[in-house]
């Protein structure tokens, strides 16, 4: 998966940290609903907007170190 196409790093969006798809969800959020149990259908309640894509690509970022 090339995570570069949805995750997004602009100044003007949640201070520069990276987000997706240029939306004012951050990664951290992303990660942190399913580092603290959620699955993955739960985060996708909580951030309507979001895809099963846009989750693993914030997986995929963190894999890589980002």
């Amino acid at each position: 998966m090339d995570y570069r196409k949805i995750i997004t790093v602009d100044p003007k969006v949640r201070g520069g940290q990276p987000c997706v798809r240029g939306m004012p969800i951050t990664v951290r959020e992303v990660l942190d609903g399913l580092a603290s149990g959620k699955t993955m259908d739960e985060v996708l309640t909580r951030y309507p907007k979001l895809t099963r894509e846009d989750i693993k690509a914030c997986l995929a970022f963190s894999a890589e170190g980002g």
